[in-house]
C-alpha cells in the first residue's frame, strides 16, 4: 500500500524544491549581468547547472541505491542550500558561477524524490503518486517566479536568500518527517526514476535509438527540450533588450510575472484539461497543436513589440510549452516495453539535461550578436521540426 505518511512530506520537500529554484529562474541572467556578464557568459552561466547535474546526477543516484535515499536526499539538499547562500552572499562573477557549480554538483532532489516514491509504492499505484510531482512543479512555477520578480525590486539578492530559506525549510521537513525507505536498485520499471545515464553509458542506450519508432520518439523528445530550454534560458535577455514598461527595459520583476503567468497556465492545462483534451483528441493531435502553438507563438515574438502582443504570443507559446512535455513523456512511456520503461524514461531526462547544456550556449550567442529575432525563430524552427516528427509518431494505443 501506498504510505501517505511517507509522500505527504515529500510532496512538500517537492514544491519547496521547486520554488526555490524556480525564485533563481529569472533572476540570474540579471543578477549576471549586474556583475559584468555578456550575453554570451550568461549562457555559459545557465549551463553549469545542467552539465554538473549530468555529470553527479547518475552518482547520487547510484549512491541512494546502496545507502538510501533519506541520506542522499539530505546531502543533495544542503548542497542546494549552500549553493543559494552563495549565491545571495555573492558580489562578483566567479562566486555566482561557483554557486551554480556546487548547486548542480549537488543535484539529485528531485530524482531522488521520484525514486523514493517508487520505493514506497507498488507499481499500480505509482503513475498517481507520481502525479504529486506535476502537481508540486506547477505550484513552484507559479509562485517561485512571482516570489523573485518582487523581491527583486529590492535587491537581487533577495530572491537568493528566500530560496535558502525555502531550502532550509525541506532540509528540516526531510530530516524529521520522511521516514526511511529501502531502495529497489533492482527494479527497472521504476517510471520516471529509472536509471539516469553516466556519462559513460551513453553507447550502452545506442539500442534505443535503434529502434525505428522509439528512437523517432526520443529525437523528438530532445528537439521539444532544445526548444523549450532555448525559450527558458533567452527570454529574459531578449525581453530585456527588446521590451520596455514605463520607460525602462523589462527586468526581472517583469520576466518573473511573466514566467509565473505561465505557470499558471500550465497548471489549469496539467491540473485537469489535458486529460480531457487527451481523451477527446488523443496525444499525438495534441502533440502537432503543441508544436504548431509554440512555432506560431515564437514567430510571433520575434515580431512582437507592444506590450499587449507580447502578453498574447507568450500564451500562445506557454500553452504549447504545457501541453507537449507530459504528452511527449506518456509516448515514450507506452512505446518503451513495461520492464524497461524506467530505462527510457530516464534516459529522457538525460536527453533533457543535454539540451539544457546546449541551449543557453545557443541563446547567449544569438543575443549577445544582437540576433534577437533569429533568437525566436531559432526556437520556431525547432517546432517546426518537432512538427515533422510528431507527424510520424506512433500512437501509444498501438504499445505493447
Amino acid at each position: 500500500m501506498t504510505s501517505n505518511r511517507a509522500l505527504l512530506p515529500i510532496f512538500l520537500i517537492v514544491v519547496v524544491d521547486v520554488l526555490g529554484m524556480t525564485i533563481v529562474l529569472p533572476l540570474l541572467p540579471f543578477y549576471a549581468e549586474h556583475y559584468g556578464a555578456s550575453p554570451h557568459v550568461v549562457g555559459l552561466l545557465l549551463a553549469t547547472y545542467p552539465l554538473c547535474q549530468l555529470v553527479a546526477g547518475p552518482i547520487l543516484g547510484s549512491l541512494s541505491d546502496r545507502h538510501g535515499r533519506r541520506p542522499l536526499l539530505l546531502i543533495s539538499q544542503l548542497g542546494t542550500f549552500a549553493g543559494f547562500l552563495l549565491l545571495g552572499a555573492a558580489n562578483s562573477l566567479p562566486l555566482i558561477f561557483a554557486s551554480r557549480f556546487l548547486d548542480g554538483m549537488t543535484a539529485g532532489n528531485l530524482s531522488l524524490a521520484q525514486a523514493y516514491i517508487s520505493d514506497v509504492t507498488q507499481p499500480a499505484e505509482r503513475a498517481h503518486s507520481f502525479a504529486i510531482i506535476g502537481i508540486a512543479f506547477g505550484v513552484g512555477f507559479l509562485f517561485g517566479p512571482a516570489l523573485s520578480g518582487y523581491l527583486s525590486q529590492f535587491s537581487y539578492s533577495y530572491p537568493a536568500w528566500a530560496a535558502a530559506a525555502l531550502s532550509l525549510t525541506s532540509i528540516v521537513c526531510t530530516y524529521f518527517l520522511l521516514p526511511q525507505a529501502a531502495p529497489h536498485p533492482q527494479d527497472a520499471d521504476a517510471g520516471p526514476a529509472g536509471r539516469r545515464l553516466g556519462l559513460a553509458d551513453w553507447g550502452a542506450y545506442g539500442e534505443y535509438f535503434r529502434r525505428p519508432e522509439l528512437g523517432r520518439l526520443l529525437a523528438d523528445f530532445f528537439v521539444f527540450s532544445l526548444m523549450f530550454g532555448l525559450f527558458l534560458s533567452g527570454f529574459a535577455l531578449f525581453a530585456e533588450r527588446r521590451f520596455t514598461i514605463d520607460g525602462r527595459p523589462f527586468g526581472p520583476k517583469e520576466v518573473g510575472y511573466l514566467y509565473a503567468y505561465s505557470g499558471f497556465l500550465g497548471l489549469i492545462i496539467q491540473g485537469g484539461l489535458l486529460k480531457r483534451l487527451v481523451k477527446r483528441f488523443g496525444e499525438r493531435s495534441l502533440m502537432l497543436a503543441g508544436y504548431a502553438s509554440a512555432a506560431l507563438g515564437l514567430v510571433g515574438l520575434a515580431a512582437a513589440r507592444p506590450l499587449g502582443a507580447l502578453i498574447a504570443v507568450f500564451t500562445v507559446t506557454a500553452f504549447g510549452n504545457s501541453v507537449l512535455r507530459p504528452c511527449l513523456t506518456s509516448t515514450v512511456s507506452f512505446r518503451a516495453g513495461r520492464s524497461e520503461q524506467g530505462l527510457v524514461l530516464g534516459l529522457t531526462q538525460s536527453l533533457y539535461s543535454v539540451a539544457m547544456i546546449v541551449s543557453p550556449l545557443v541563446s547567449g550567442f544569438l543575443i549577445g550578436e544582437g540576433r534577437l529575432s533569429a533568437w525566436a525563430l531559432c526556437g520556431a524552427a525547432l517546432a517546426a521540426g518537432g512538427y515533422a516528427l510528431s507527424r510520424n509518431a506512433p500512437s501509444p494505443a498501438l504499445s505493447a
